[in-house]
């Protein structure tokens, strides 16, 4: 079997300036392109992402994955952080990112979140975020009671509605849309998108072909911002496209903003 998109990947990963540990965690394998941003301090955070790491490391090397192929290892990662806790670890992550798939054994992308780390498509010069941030901030936004510009500095802003762990039974958001020849899909932990604009997103994204030095360029970018979180970056370039049964398209191109991330406790349960 052919895999129905074939990929170019990039993949970086900085503490940034004011942390310790790097408690992010990351995938970049087909068909997996995943990143978790952990919580809970030393070790804890680590421990997380890295669960959720592991439980889908062990989907690498498949042509494309279905749902529930997904889905049953979201549960388990789950598992594990929830087992954290019987260790007295406070312990929790997010999760966003995207594995390949295939419908009628056409090219797809699957993509997955729960917290607010963000995956973005970038295509035709546009860039669209996928994800949609369990946040405080993003409710606020909804209702319409806090401006884009005030969310920036807004003392909620570290503040997340779900997660694996942390006392979280949130469940993930899930969306499965056609792949397209030239897609490229950005990964990242909130270390980024805290740090560096769309604006200059779309202009790295538009302008560095090579998806390593493109992870890279934005990594950097976002450490000569402050670098106040850590910061994950996993770039997707889609050259090659399934479009319809049996056919290979090919690309013809190639308050305290410092606080940790951490859950709502008045909605999830979490701790911290």
């Amino acid at each position: 079997m052919t895999a129905p998109v074939m990929v170019r990947v990039g993949s970086s990963t900085h503490t940034g300036t004011r942390r310790a540990l790097n408690e992010d965690a990351q995938l970049s394998t087909a068909p997996v392109f995943i990143v978790a941003d952990g919580m809970g301090g030393h070790e804890a955070g680590e421990v997380a992402s890295g669960a959720v790491v592991a439980e889908f490391s062990q989907l690498v090397g498949r042509d494309a994955l279905e749902l529930d192929d997904v889905r049953r290892a979201v549960a388990r990662a789950r598992a594990s952080v929830d087992q954290l806790a019987t260790t007295g670890a406070r312990a929790g992550t997010t999760l966003s990112g995207v594995v390949i798939s295939s419908v009628d054994g056409l090219g797809y992308w699957l993509a997955v979140n729960i917290g607010d780390s963000r995956t973005y498509r970038f295509a035709s010069g546009e860039l669209e975020q996928i994800s949609e941030d369990h946040s405080v901030i993003q409710e606020l936004l909804d209702a319409g009671e806090l401006t884009p510009e005030q969310a920036l500095t807004d003392s909620r802003r570290n503040i997340i509605t779900r997660a694996i762990g942390a006392g979280s039974t949130g469940d993930a958001d899930f969306w499965l849309f056609p792949a397209e020849r030239g897609d490229r899909m950005l990964v990242c932990s909130d270390g980024l998108t805290s740090e560096v604009s769309e604006a200059r997103i779309t202009e790295v994204l538009s302008s560095e072909a090579d998806p390593q030095r493109a992870a890279d360029l934005l990594t950097a970018d976002a450490v000569n911002a402050g670098g106040r979180d850590n910061i994950t970056v996993v770039v997707v370039d889609a050259v090659a496209v399934t479009t319809r049964p049996g056919t290979i398209v090919l690309s013809d191109e190639m308050d305290d903003v410092d606080a940790d991330t951490r859950p709502r406790e008045t909605l999830t349960g979490g701790v911290r």
